[in-house]
């Protein structure tokens, strides 16, 4: 149990260095907030579980929409989300899903222009 905890830590610690990275939510099966990253400091709890009741149901009918358009093969790994704050990629990894926040990065292209 503790080396899982520790290849978490892991990836957790290696997103961080992303240039870009702004902040990370992992939730568990149900929806639930279990670990977050304040970033930039905009990510309180309170918007933590916001984000995870609308990443879930995103991710959720994305998973279902893949079923119906490819029934063989309608497996769904990702969902990458742009807003005008940032840009949001969603992974499911067994009973967890991963969402992790940076930066737009076709915003920041057109803002050193």
């Amino acid at each position: 149990m503790s080396n899982q905890i520790n290849q978490v830590d892991e990836l957790l610690k290696g997103l961080k260095k992303v240039p870009g990275f702004k902040s990370y939510l992992v939730l568990n099966s149900d929806g639930i907030v279990i670990r977050w990253e304040q970033g930039d400091g905009q990510m309180t709890y309170n918007s933590a579980v916001q984000h995870a009741h609308h990443i879930i149901s995103l991710y959720n009918k994305s998973v279902a929409s893949m079923r119906e358009l490819d029934p063989e093969d309608g497996q769904l790994e990702n969902v990458r989300v742009r807003t005008g704050k940032y840009e949001m990629i969603i992974s499911s990894m067994g009973s967890y899903t991963l969402a992790v926040f940076q930066e737009d990065s076709k915003k920041k292209k057109s803002e050193d222009a």
